[in-house]
């Protein structure tokens, strides 16, 4: 019989040479690092868990953070300035699924993580009236969608996984957010994301990290060996995305 008492793990133990590609790093154009010396204290926490490497995805949301990808790249350069040697960080972004998002398709002014994979969002209050004729469009223009933190939509809590498995037959990918595993979304954001993880329906994985209280609490994540067993080829298929 297992020990109730069987020793749990660091997640932090097992993203040396990962890169996290879903952050708010750049300074002053979202709701992550507000200057330059927040992004390098996130780097340099980001560095004692062994991560050296980023892609850096600020929002894209037309009524807030209406990003381009000079205003990305910009913030980008004036990082890059101040960042140690040993680390390497490009910049895409995180894109909100809206109007405004099909019109950025439109134009072809994309900056993806890698490759033809862009990261993509939706609110948290409701899903958009044209969700799928959005995801046709973004595979229509040659692109693969990366769903961010499917876990923390409430309206799909409701009907089981009928849409999560939906999705996935549209071609998404979807990442977890490290800080799903834990209470700070609250619990049904954590259950959602054991339930997930169970039904091997998440393909990535990666931070969110917005301010230093998001690392501080992502470096005291412990997990039990089964979740970690879950997590391993998660990770690895995170790194396969840079190699």
């Amino acid at each position: 019989m297992l020990s109730i008492f069987q020793k749990k793990q660091f997640l932090s133990d097992y993203l040396e040479g990962f890169t996290d590609f879903h952050n708010h790093l750049l300074p002053g154009i979202d709701d992550g690092a507000s200057t330059i010396e927040e992004s390098l204290l996130l780097i340099n926490t980001f560095k004692q868990m062994g991560i050296t490497s980023f892609v850096a995805t600020p929002h894209v949301m037309s009524e807030y953070y209406p990003n381009t990808p000079q205003t990305i790249n910009e913030a980008l350069n004036q990082l890059k300035e101040q960042i140690p040697k040993d680390v390497t960080i490009k910049a895409a972004a995180e894109y909100m699924m809206d109007q405004n998002f099909v019109e950025i398709l439109q134009h072809d002014d994309i900056l993806p993580i890698t490759g033809k994979n862009i990261l993509v969002e939706m609110s948290f209050f409701q899903p958009p009236i044209n969700l799928n004729e959005i995801l046709f469009k973004i595979q229509n223009s040659g692109l693969s969608p990366i769903l961010a933190h499917p876990e923390r939509y409430p309206f799909f809590h409701e009907k089981e996984l009928k849409k999560y498995n939906d999705l996935k037959s549209r071609g998404c990918k979807f990442q977890l957010n490290m800080l799903s595993l834990t209470d700070h979304y609250g619990p049904g954001i954590k259950k959602m994301s054991y339930k997930l993880l169970q039904e091997g329906l998440i393909d990535l994985i990666s931070s969110d990290c917005h301010r230093i209280e998001h690392l501080e609490k992502l470096g005291k994540i412990r997990l039990s060996s089964k979740v970690i067993d879950q997590l391993k080829p998660i990770i690895a298929n995170s790194k396969m995305l840079f190699k």
